[in-house]
């Protein structure tokens, strides 16, 4: 049909041109997934570690809290950060809503709990089979816990990536609180929702495109550290 090839032709033509609004919505996308990543290891993995290795009351509790936070959805995430932050909210006269700050933090809420839990069971497991004989070797806790995290360095890479590939296909919880502002908000998920929403399917494929060429590469890098890890588990 002539709509699919002329799209498909634009789209490609967008690419091959560098287009200077595709890019500006490339790299703003990739800053703000890549700047709520890092807070959410910041704040995600020495949690994570904590509750792997400690055991107190309400541990179970807060594990099970974790693990159900992972799939928050996205909206209600967006619509509680819109209010925290609207002029009426208690941080409304930071003035972050609709900025890519907003954004980050929005991100960082739907990051951070897949960061703790997955972590947490990667580590905890590690723990579990190692206890003992570092105890019998009196191995201090940090000394135990950067040997788990050197062997468990994959694994961990693999929960950080999952963390990127949940960031960086966000839409819900972005478009609410970041309000998809040319050239300040606009990132490629909520591009491709107004452009297909517009009937302008150029820029929408383009984006999807490359959308789907980053979600592919982060799950065949996925896929790469998790057969080099059982590689180098049976070496």
């Amino acid at each position: 049909m002539p709509i699919y090839s002329e799209s498909f032709a634009a789209a490609f033509g967008l690419l091959a041109s560098s287009d200077r609004d595709l890019m500006e919505i490339l790299v703003l996308s990739i800053n703000v997934s890549l700047a709520s990543l890092v807070l959410s290891c910041v704040i995600g993995l020495p949690i994570g570690a904590f509750l792997a290795m400690r055991h107190f009351p309400m541990r179970d509790f807060l594990v099970g809290v974790f693990n159900a936070m992972m799939g928050l959805p996205p909206v209600v995430v967006g619509l509680l950060v819109y209010l925290h932050l609207s002029r009426s909210g208690p941080f409304g006269w930071l003035g972050l809503l609709y900025t890519p700050q907003a954004m980050v933090i929005a991100q960082m809420i739907l990051i951070t709990p897949i960061i703790i839990a997955l972590s947490c069971q990667v580590l905890e497991d590690l723990h579990e089979d190692y206890k003992d004989f570092f105890d019998s070797l009196v191995v201090p806790k940090r000394t135990a816990l950067l040997a788990y995290i050197i062997d468990a360095r994959y694994s961990l890479m693999t929960v950080i990536l999952a963390g990127f590939g949940r960031a960086i296909s966000e839409v819900g919880a972005v478009i609410i609180v970041g309000g998809n502002i040319d050239h300040l908000t606009r990132v490629m998920t909520t591009a491709i929702a107004l452009e297909t929403s517009k009937g302008e399917l150029a820029l929408a494929l383009a984006l999807g495109f490359i959308l789907l060429a980053i979600s592919l590469a982060v799950n065949f890098l996925v896929q790469w550290l998790k057969a080099s890890a059982r590689r180098r588990a049976y070496v």
